[in-house]
C-alpha cells in the first residue's frame, strides 16, 4: 500500500473529532473520541501499523471522484468503471438529540453490478496497543488491550468475518442497492439499532450542516470557497469546550522524507484569535461567545507574574509533552512522528497582540465582556508592558534560539493599544497615561530598531538582512498604512525574496533566524492571503484579486488547504490548517467589499 497524497484527502467530523478520507475510499487518519485523543487510524502516517477503514471495489479500474454534497461536511465518494459505478457517503452524526460519536457509511451502486469489499483495522492507541474481537451476528466489538480507552463497535447490513483483529465483508451491490456501517462507541447506548438509524442520521447531519451555513451573512465573490472555509473552522472547533484546534492531524510533514513534523491538535491562542476573528466577520457569534468563555477561562487560571501559555489542549489542560513515535514510519518515511508539543513551553510574545485584538473585535460586535475578564485582561497588557522587550520564539515556534523579533514586537504594541481601546469604549479602569507611554515606547522601538534604510526595509529582528512574512500582517492590523513608502518599499523586498508565482514562503531557512531544523520547507498558504490582502489594502485590487484567484486554485480538489505547497503543487504539512482558511476567508471578505465599492466585476 502506497501513501495517498495529502491532498487527496477530505475531512468529516462531529466537533469532537474528525476523519480524514482518501479519494480511494479509505478513512486513513481519525482520533478517538477527541481532537487531541489516541488514534484509532492512523494508515496516513504508517501504511501497515497504523490502521484504517476502507471500501472499495473488489476488481477492476475505476476513475475516482470526491466532493461534499453542496454546503455541508457530508462527503460524497465515487468509483465510475466501465461495470458501473458506486457511491460512498461518509459523514459524522450530527444530532440535537444526541449522538454516540457515530462514524457513518453508506455505499451505494448507481448503476450496474460492482463487487465490493470493507476492511475495518482499527489500530488504538498511536497504534501502540493490542485489541481483541468479538463477533456479534452483524456487529464486531473491538476491545483495547489498554485500559481507559474505548472500545469500538462496528454495525454492518452486510455480514463480516473477522481475521486478524480486523473485520472484512465482501458482498456485491447492484443498481440502486446499499450497504451501510456504522462505527461508534461500544459501551453506551446507541440509537444506531434503528433499521432507519442511517437515513435519520444522514438527514439531520444534512440539515444542521445547511442551517449553520444558512447563518452566514457573507453573499460576495467566492462564496463557495468561503463557505467551505468556514465549515472546514467549524469542523475543528470543539462543540464541548468552545476551543479550536490548529488541525486535526499530526506528523504530516512540511517536506516529505524531513523532520518537521508536528502535532497540531491543540489549541493555539493564536490560531483560535484569527479564527474567532473570521468567524465573526461571517456572522457566527455564537462559536465567538463559546471561544471566548473558554478564554477567559484560561486568563483566570493565569499565574501572577507568569506568561501565558502558547497553546492548550481542547479542555484547557496545560500539559502538552512532546513524546517521539519511533514504531511508526511516518507519511513517506518522514520521521520522527511527533505527539504533544514542546512549543507550548516557548515565549512567543505576539499571542498577546492577536488574542487582545480579538478580544476588541468580539466586545464591539458581538457583546461586551464582563468586568471580571477584564480584571484579568489589566493582568496580561500589565505583563505585557513589563516584557516586550524580551527576545522569543516567536510566530514561527524556532528551536533555534530567542531573538527580538519584529512580528513579536509589532505585536505587543497591538496588545497594548487594543486594551487602551476597550478601556475608553467600555470606560474600564486602567492606567491609561502608562500604558499610553509604553505603546508609544514600543512603536518607535520598531521603527528605530527595525528599519534597514540600506535595504529600505524593516527586519525580521534588529541586525538581520532580511524579513520574513508574518510582517504582512502589520498592515492588516493597522500597526502601519498599507500605502506608507516605508511599507511599500518593505512589501517589495518580500515579493523579490518570498514571494514565487501566489505562494508565499514564510522565511527562507538558512537566511532567516535559525530555526534549529535542517531541511527545506514548502510555501505558506496563510502568507499567501496574507500577500493578497495587503495588495488589496495598498489599492492594488486588479493585481489582489489575480493573486487570490491564482492561490485558490492550489486548493484541493475539495477546496481544502493544508499548511504548506510543496514545488509540485503538492499540500505539506498538517490538513487542513485553520490558519490557511482564516486568511482566506479575511482576504475574501475584503477583497469582494473593496470590488464591490469601486464598482468592479
Amino acid at each position: 500500500m502506497s501513501h495517498q497524497p495529502i491532498e487527496n484527502y477530505g475531512i468529516i467530523g462531529d466537533l469532537s473529532t474528525a476523519a480524514l478520507v482518501g479519494m480511494d475510499g479509505s478513512i486513513d487518519f481519525m482520533c478517538f473520541p477527541a481532537f487531541d485523543s489516541p488514534t484509532i487510524f492512523a494508515a496516513l502516517l504508517d501504511r501497515k501499523k497504523g490502521g484504517h477503514f476502507k471500501i472499495s471495489p473488489v476488481r477492476g479500474e475505476f476513475k475516482q471522484r470526491q466532493r461534499y454534497l453542496p454546503d455541508t461536511n457530508i462527503l460524497h465518494t465515487r468509483f465510475l468503471g466501465e461495470s458501473g459505478i458506486a457511491a460512498i457517503s461518509d459523514f459524522m452524526a450530527m444530532q440535537h438529540s444526541g449522538h454516540n460519536h457515530a462514524l457513518v457509511r453508506r455505499v451505494k451502486v448507481v448503476r450496474g453490478e460492482i463487487p465490493l469489499r470493507i476492511v475495518c483495522a482499527p489500530k488504538f492507541d498511536y497504534a501502540r496497543t493490542g485489541h481483541t474481537v468479538e463477533k456479534r451476528g452483524k456487529e464486531v466489538i473491538f476491545v483495547p488491550d489498554k485500559k481507559g480507552i474505548p472500545a469500538m463497535r462496528l454495525r454492518s447490513t452486510v455480514p463480516l468475518r473477522v481475521e486478524n483483529g480486523e473485520a472484512f465483508a465482501e458482498f456485491r451491490l447492484r443498481t440502486d442497492q446499499t450497504a451501510a456501517f456504522i462505527l461508534e462507541k461500544a459501551d453506551a447506548d446507541s440509537p444506531s439499532k434503528d433499521p432507519d438509524y442511517v437515513s435519520e442520521a444522514f438527514k439531520e447531519t444534512m440539515n444542521f450542516w445547511l442551517a449553520w451555513v444558512g447563518r452566514s451573512n457573507y453573499r460576495g465573490r467566492w462564496r463557495e470557497m468561503v463557505n467551505r472555509s468556514a465549515l472546514t473552522l467549524k469542523l475543528l472547533t470543539s462543540q464541548e469546550h468552545g476551543s479550536i484546534v490548529a488541525a486535526p492531524t499530526f506528523g504530516l510533514p512540511e517536506s516529505v522524507g524531513g523532520a518537521r513534523n508536528w502535532d497540531y491538535r491543540y489549541t493555539w491562542i493564536r490560531d483560535a484569535s484569527f479564527t474567532l476573528y473570521a468567524l465573526m466577520r461571517l456572522g457566527y457569534s455564537d462559536e465567538a461567545r463559546a471561544f471566548m468563555r473558554w478564554m477567559e477561562q484560561r486568563c483566570q487560571e493565569l499565574q501572577p507574574g507568569k506568561p501565558m501559555q502558547v497553546m492548550y489542549r481542547i479542555d484547557g489542560s496545560r500539559e502538552l509533552p512532546e513524546i517521539t513515535l519511533n514504531h511508526l514510519e511516518g507519511y513517506k518515511q518522514s520521521r520522527p512522528v511527533r505527539i504533544g508539543n514542546a512549543a507550548s513551553n516557548q515565549l512567543q510574545l505576539d499571542i498577546y497582540g492577536e488574542l487582545l485584538d480579538s478580544i476588541y473585535i468580539y466586545d464591539k460586535h458581538a457583546e461586551p465582556i464582563s468586568y471580571d475578564f477584564w480584571a484579568n485582561i489589566v493582568t496580561l497588557v500589565e505583563w505585557v508592558c513589563k516584557n516586550w522587550k524580551r527576545p522569543d520564539e516567536g510566530i514561527w515556534e524556532v528551536r533555534g534560539g530567542a531573538r527580538p523579533f519584529l512580528y513579536s514586537r509589532a505585536m505587543c504594541w497591538l496588545a497594548v493599544d487594543r486594551a487602551m481601546r476597550l478601556s475608553r469604549e467600555r470606560s474600564y479602569p486602567a492606567p491609561l497615561v502608562r500604558w499610553h507611554r509604553i505603546r508609544d515606547e514600543i512603536y518607535q522601538n520598531v521603527y528605530k530598531t527595525f528599519w534597514n534604510p540600506k535595504l529600505k526595509s524593516f527586519v525580521q529582528y534588529p541586525g538581520a538582512k532580511n524579513i520574513d512574512a508574518s510582517s504582512l500582517v502589520l498592515p492588516l492590523v493597522k500597526f502601519i498604512s498599507p500605502t506608507d513608502p516605508r511599507w511599500k518599499s518593505t512589501l517589495k523586498t518580500i515579493e523579490e525574496t518570498l514571494v514565487e508565482d501566489s505562494l508565499v514562503y514564510r522565511y527562507r531557512p538558512g537566511k532567516s533566524a535559525p530555526d534549529g531544523m535542517k531541511g527545506h520547507e514548502g510555501t505558506f498558504s496563510p502568507c499567501s492571503f496574507w500577500y493578497v490582502e495587503c495588495l488589496a489594502r495598498a489599492g492594488d485590487l486588479k493585481q489582489a484579486r489575480f493573486i487570490f484567484e491564482k492561490a485558490l486554485g492550489y486548493s484541493n480538489h475539495l477546496g481544502l488547504f493544508g499548511e504548506q505547497i510543496g514545488p509540485c503543487g503538492e499540500h505539506l504539512g498538517n490538513f487542513p490548517q485553520a490558519l490557511s482558511h482564516i486568511a482566506l476567508i479575511s482576504a475574501a471578505c475584503y477583497l469582494d467589499r473593496e470590488l464591490s465599492e469601486n464598482k468592479q466585476a
